[in-house]
């Protein structure tokens, strides 16, 4: 009785060899492809190495994550920033009552060494953190006018994962702070060269420019025909709070002179409002107060008196008769007929 073979268990020296294709330069004989029998050993397959064959010496890994209360696009404008860099790690939100030097143990835990913590507060405003884990610096801005990948329906689109170029105003050049605030740019939104997820490909920009004391930051599409730029997004404002020594707090190296919270935003509109409804009821007060007042009367000036004329005098005359009554009559026709029997009478008479 034959022995029972194993479920997909193959017997001894007939185990399946991968099929050889034909060079070019061979020929192939009538009935090659039903032939089993190859005069030739086998060929083994190897997997092509990849790419970029340089070793990944600057292992700098950014975390990326937000604290609880976030809206939407805030959350649409952190998924869009892991998308673009390659070399982000994400991590679950981080509650309110925990202090922010917490973060320095979680990026050593998820052996990050840079880190993008975004703080929302009243569910209105946003402040992002951008700091050099453990031992600092750290800056922190106020988030103004996001716009992400999804609302911003741009033409232009990019490879995932490829590394982009960094263009930064020439005032990062002039000012102490935007030198130390470059060089904390190019750390964290570089990609290292030869990292396991970037593709070996520059195919957009990274551009940090300076106007109104803010930092617009934008991102653009190379096009290889004409080397011209198609912006992407995502596109936000940042408005530099303070640069700290350490690391999510420590002394203060920087404070920007120029920036306004926005609760004070929000009171100085709110006065200003207040002080227009002021004004409007301070002029329908002096209007009353116009109209209720009692009149000035001007003296009477002696002068005036030259230029009246005096009426001519008439007999007062005294009528004793009383005078007829004059009939009442609606119709014109008649009150004509009526006056002309009246005028017939009195030329008969004096007739």
């Amino acid at each position: 009785m034959a022995a029972k073979r194993k479920r997909g268990a193959l017997a001894a020296g007939k185990a399946k060899r991968a099929r050889r294709a034909p060079s070019a330069g061979e020929a192939v004989p009538e009935g090659a492809p039903h032939q089993r029998e190859q005069s030739s050993p086998p060929q083994e397959y190897s997997i092509p190495p990849p790419v970029s064959q340089g070793k990944w010496k600057n292992k700098e890994r950014v975390l990326i994550f937000s604290s609880r209360g976030i809206n939407f696009r805030t959350r649409h404008l952190m998924q869009d920033l892991r998308t673009l860099m390659p070399h982000s790690k994400a991590d679950t939100k981080m509650d309110r009552k925990d202090q922010l030097f917490v973060i320095n143990e979680v990026c050593e835990m998820k052996n990050c060494s840079k880190c993008i913590f975004f703080e929302a507060k009243k569910k209105q405003d946003l402040y992002m953190w951008l700091s050099n884990t453990p031992q600092g610096p750290s800056a922190k801005f106020l988030v103004q006018n996001v716009h992400t990948l999804a609302e911003l329906k741009m033409t232009g689109n990019c490879l995932r994962g490829s590394r982009p170029l960094l263009s930064f105003d020439p005032i990062f050049d002039r000012e102490p702070h935007y030198a130390l605030l470059k060089e904390l740019f190019i750390q964290i939104f570089s990609t290292p060269q030869y990292h396991p997820k970037s593709q070996p490909f520059v195919d957009h920009v990274f551009t940090f420019t300076v106007t109104d004391e803010r930092i617009w930051f934008r991102n653009y599409q190379i096009i290889e025909e004409d080397a011209s730029l198609v912006e992407i997004g995502p596109r936000f404002v940042l408005n530099l709070i303070k640069i700290f020594q350490g690391s999510f707090g420590g002394p203060t190296l920087y404070e920007n002179p120029h920036y306004q919270s926005p609760n004070m935003h929000r009171r100085l509109l709110r006065l200003s409002v207040a002080a227009k409804f002021r004004e409007k009821q301070q002029v329908k007060e002096v209007q009353k107060i116009k109209k209720k007042g009692t009149k000035v009367l001007v003296e009477e000036d002696p002068t005036e008196v030259v230029f009246e004329t005096p009426a001519e005098e008439k007999p007062v005359e005294i009528q004793l008769v009383k005078p007829e009554s004059k009939p009442i009559v609606k119709d014109k026709k008649k009150l004509r007929k009526i006056q002309r029997k009246k005028q017939k009478k009195l030329f008969r008479t004096e007739g």
